[in-house]
């Protein structure tokens, strides 16, 4: 369990476009076997302490005469960011993905004091 020391919860979220290969024939629409693409964060600035980040997928647009194989997760999680990655293998064709995120962690108050 993560827990948030001096009471200072910060909550960001946002929704980014993965990709879209359908458009440009990109490998997640044509190609086959294991296929990855990472998209990077910054969140709007940065938490004390390393994050809890939740990954969800917001939208999907998938070829229906292939199975769907997709495995979406954060990764490289840091103060100031992490990675969205999404996987997919086999024959799937993906041609459009979006998901939103949300970040909860410990940020700094107006009551901190600076000793330094």
């Amino acid at each position: 369990m993560k827990r948030i020391a001096r009471g200072m919860l910060g909550i960001v979220q946002g929704t980014v476009t993965l990709f879209s290969d359908f458009e440009t024939e990109g490998e997640m629409w044509t190609g086959t076997g294991p296929r990855e693409r990472r998209t990077k964060v910054r969140f709007s600035e940065p938490f004390l302490s390393i994050p809890a980040v939740h990954v969800s997928l917001a939208m999907i647009d998938s070829e229906r005469r292939h199975n769907q194989r997709l495995d979406l997760s954060a990764a490289r999680i840091t103060r100031e960011g992490f990675e969205i990655v999404f996987k997919t293998w086999d024959d799937s064709k993906i041609a459009r993905a979006r998901a939103s995120w949300l970040a909860l962690g410990e940020v700094a108050s107006e009551d901190d004091w600076d000793v330094r």
